[in-house]
């Protein structure tokens, strides 16, 4: 399903203006992937959304893979920055992944360009980017700090069903599928977010997690 975006066009910065700014790049360049999709956006497109020339974003990356992968990669730092400080309070287990997930889907929400390019583009990042592997391990270790919280449930023999893998793996899968439709169908009549967010959380942890 292609969800429709409406990019707005910047008039061309006059030479000599100043340095363009990185971040002005990707936002342009977030907006463009995700009205066109990664082989209809191209580095003229983007220039045109910033309002430079092509040889001037050209200064800045190399190519389009090169911006997507950037904005991949700092959107899954951004994760796994407030993963690791939830997962290090003192607090309980579940209490803690409650709180991770919905750090995860307010996160979405409120940045939906960034939130479905990283998880609809990333598996489709063109094989030769040098960096791809370092984007995937990011991504590891983004769940892996959040299932690492899930076994210290299991290990307490509070598990409902399922293993720690299991578990984990329904939970994140639940969360993110309830950002990506209200992401990708914005005109559905939905709940308000805070509600939904909370009966999704409340629904998933009392039906894995004995009290």
């Amino acid at each position: 399903m292609t969800t429709a975006v409406t990019t707005r066009r910047s008039a061309r910065k006059a030479k000599g203006d100043g340095h363009m700014r990185r971040a002005e790049i990707l936002e342009a360049a977030e907006r463009i992937f995700v009205a066109e999709g990664y082989e209809g956006a191209t580095i003229r497109k983007i220039a045109d959304e910033v309002g430079v020339s092509s040889t001037a974003l050209y200064m800045h990356f190399p190519d389009k893979s090169g911006i997507l992968l950037e904005i991949c990669q700092a959107t899954i730092r951004q994760l796994l920055e407030r993963n690791a400080e939830i997962a290090a309070k003192p607090m309980d287990a579940v209490n803690r992944v409650k709180l991770m997930l919905e750090t995860y889907m307010l996160w979405g929400f409120d940045h939906p360009n960034a939130y479905e390019l990283v998880f609809s583009n990333i598996g489709r990042l063109p094989p030769n980017i040098g960096e791809e592997e370092m984007t995937a391990d990011l991504g590891s270790q983004c769940y892996d700090v959040f299932s690492g919280v899930v076994r210290e449930i299991a290990a307490e023999g509070r598990l409902r069903t399922g293993a720690a893998d299991s578990a984990a793996q329904a939970l994140w899968a639940s969360c993110h599928g309830v950002v990506m439709l209200g992401i990708t169908r914005p005109k559905f009549a939905w709940a308000p977010r805070e509600e939904l967010i909370a009966v999704t959380l409340d629904a998933l942890l009392h039906g894995l997690v004995i009290d």
